[in-house]
């Protein structure tokens, strides 16, 4: 039976391979950036992936939220710091990040149902 969860990793995992298969140095280096971005530092995981996501959610990038979602059920993020993330995400971004908090509401969701 197919889910968010499992329709948005397969896919992911599909395409990046494709992209990474072209060997594309830039792609390939700014990947990297990301991946190296997100380690524990001055700040944890946790807390980073916290900011991606409520930046994710101001710049309207599902994909993107769905991802932190992901990675912050992962890390332990209850629902409810998740409902809080989501408000300030919200007063941040303003009422266009309604929609969006509607999707990774119904994304937490399964993750919570399916984790």
């Amino acid at each position: 039976m197919a889910t968010l969860k499992k329709d948005f990793n397969e896919y992911r995992e599909k395409m990046n391979e494709v992209i990474l298969g072209k060997k594309n140095l830039v792609i390939k280096r700014l990947w990297n950036l990301d991946t190296n971005t997100y380690e524990d530092g001055a700040l944890d995981r946790k807390t980073k992936e916290i900011l991606g996501l409520v930046a994710s959610m101001v710049l309207r990038c599902d994909d993107c939220i769905k991802y932190h979602l992901g990675k912050s059920q992962e890390m332990g993020v209850s629902t409810e710091q998740m409902y809080e993330i989501f408000a300030v995400a919200n007063i941040v971004g303003g009422t266009i990040v309604i929609p969006h908090t509607r999707r990774a509401a119904e994304y937490w969701e399964e993750l919570q149902d399916n984790p």
